[in-house]
């Protein structure tokens, strides 16, 4: 034997690769982007062009420099350059959306080790650095179709009180509101899950808690079924549940990890919409919750038989 190959367990190859799973979360992230462009314009095509070349561009020119071979291939720069074009609204500059890519694959991934290695979804935590590097990330930008470029967002409503402004849940649900342009179109998100749960990608129960514990909070605060609900449909609650908090380098590898990690989001979304009165909190939480992700897989570890 030329070639002695060791390597932990399991021995039986499932199929699965990075880049088949890779290719799946980009099938399902399809529905978004179509309905981004067909809401937002070409403007969001743009957008959502410039993040992921400038992520691709990054991580194959960082492997270049630090003589690592290419890692392109397995397409998850692109995932990332898709995810944070769909968390961003038309009125970024472009330049600011390459920034926010390039830094989300530099120093978010490549350089704690690349896939597999990152403390961190790296689309969350290039959204976060553009959130507070630059302004008007998410918010403010309206449908193609709308009377006016910009306005307020379902989010900056809501604290409000503004209802007689607020679009009617219909329109929440197909997309007819303003936001970042891959957020506001929950039907469209809705398939990318479905398609994802059939693949067996991601497991079903997790955007599940973590849009349920948004909803069963803000109804306990407000009293109100209507309220809670537009309290799960504003924002990037449904994108970063399905897509972002469902990671599997950055989450625990355990159901009860993952449960507890879906209702600590939930959790920390409500308390910064509710009684802080920033109108986005999904981004934070996931990625305060990333960063508590392994002491959540230490404390839901089963112990061995003996042990």
């Amino acid at each position: 034997m030329e070639q002695l190959i060791s390597t932990s367990s399991p021995h039986i190859h499932s199929g699965a690769s990075s880049r088949r799973i890779m290719l799946d979360v980009i099938i399902a992230l399809l529905p978004a982007s179509v309905a981004a462009v067909v809401i937002f314009g070409m403007k969001a095509l743009a957008v959502l062009a410039v993040c992921v070349v400038s992520a691709v561009a990054a991580e194959a020119l960082f492997n270049v420099l630090v003589h690592k071979p290419q890692t392109v291939g397995d397409c998850s720069a692109i995932v990332t350059g898709l995810l944070l074009g769909l968390n961003l609204s038309t009125n970024v500059p472009l330049w600011q959306c390459a920034v926010g890519s390039v830094f989300a694959i530099i120093v978010v991934k490549c350089l704690f080790g690349g896939l597999g290695h990152n403390f961190a979804n790296p689309a969350i935590a290039g959204r976060v650095f553009m959130l507070l590097a630059f302004s008007a990330v998410a918010g403010g930008a309206m449908p193609a179709g709308a009377e006016l470029a910009t306005g307020a967002t379902p989010l900056e409503l809501l604290p409000a009180g503004v209802s007689d402004q607020l679009p009617s849940l219909w329109e929440m649900f197909i997309g007819l509101c303003g936001g970042a342009v891959g957020e506001t179109c929950a039907l469209a998100l809705l398939l990318g899950y479905v398609y994802l749960v059939v693949r067996k990608v991601i497991k079903w129960y997790v955007p599940a808690i973590f849009i349920g514990t948004v909803f069963v909070c803000c109804f306990i605060a407000s009293g109100d079924v209507v309220l809670a609900l537009y309290e799960i449909l504003a924002g990037g609650l449904f994108l970063g549940a399905i897509f972002m908090a469902t990671d599997y380098v950055t989450t625990p590898i355990n159901a009860h990890g993952r449960m507890l990690f879906a209702v600590g989001c939930g959790l920390i979304t409500f308390i910064i919409r509710w009684f802080c009165r920033y109108p986005e909190g999904v981004s934070f939480s996931i990625l305060i919750m990333n960063i508590l992700s392994p002491y959540l897989e230490k404390w839901t570890a089963r112990k061995p038989l003996g042990g």
